[in-house]
């Protein structure tokens, strides 16, 4: 079954010269437990759509469904993680993880406990009681990434999280995306703009082409799983890779 969809899906914003036009009759699918993964060029429409698929952005037509359901506005059942950590800096890590819940009224004790258990999950044990200002920035997107996954949602979305930090660290959280994926096996929609974090982490890559953004191509990653940070250079890795390359190049030509 499908977790997350778009059919049709159109989105534009209003300028100072009329409108502008970012998707345009696109057509999406991601099965439960998958890691999808999507690039394209700047200005494609990347993370208007997981706004979209986040019920945060209303399409102007088309529909954006959640394990069949229409999405009509924000729910639990998807978690969605910025560029930015954007934690609140007045809370602790566990009072910023267990915000959402305690914004769905979820009493105090159950909050702490699920909080808890999931800053655990996300490796980030032992600095419940530290404030956003005393993390590195990998420990923030990870108290980030705990947010958004202490309401138990069924589609985990990322608008490429990892890119603020630096290449070493990068590498290392992507690696810990994937243990985390291991453990709950949470459907994960990311956007990234880097074609070897997109291979390493993705069961499929979906390329959009130049605004207005549509998909142009479908790229499945036939490498086996669990994969280690080692494999981003193996050969079937770089075979997809450099599908993807060609598929963005193609697509940057056509729009030329």
């Amino acid at each position: 079954m499908n977790a997350i969809g778009a059919q049709g899906l159109e989105h534009s914003f209003v300028v100072d010269d009329g409108s502008l036009i970012v998707l345009d009759q696109l057509d999406m699918s991601v099965a439960e437990g998958e890691v999808a993964v999507i690039v394209g060029p700047n200005g494609c429409g990347k993370s208007t759509l997981l706004r979209l698929l986040s019920g945060v952005l209303t399409p102007d037509s088309g529909r954006v469904s959640l394990m069949g359901a229409t999405v009509s506005g924000p729910s639990a059942g998807v978690g969605l993680v910025f560029q930015e950590p954007r934690l609140l800096p007045w809370r602790t890590v566990a009072d910023n993880v267990a915000f959402p819940l305690e914004l769905a009224g979820v009493g105090e004790a159950e909050r702490l406990e699920r909080a808890l258990q999931t800053i655990e999950l996300t490796g980030l044990g032992g600095f419940e009681g530290a404030y956003p200002e005393e993390l590195s920035g990998g420990m923030a997107q990870r108290a980030a990434i705990a947010r958004a996954l202490v309401s138990e949602p069924q589609v985990l979305l990322l608008d490429e999280p990892f890119s603020a930090l630096d290449a070493l660290t990068r590498e290392r959280l992507d690696v810990e995306l994937l243990a985390l994926w291991e453990r709950t096996h949470t459907t994960i929609v990311v956007v990234t703009h880097s074609i070897s974090e997109a291979v390493f982490l993705g069961d499929r890559v979906l390329v959009m082409s130049a605004r207005p953004g549509r998909f142009i191509a479908d790229i499945r990653v036939d490498a086996p799983r669990p994969r280690r940070l080692e494999d981003v250079e193996s050969p079937m890795l770089a075979t997809s890779a450099a599908r993807v390359r060609h598929a963005l190049t193609t697509g940057l030509d056509s729009a030329a």
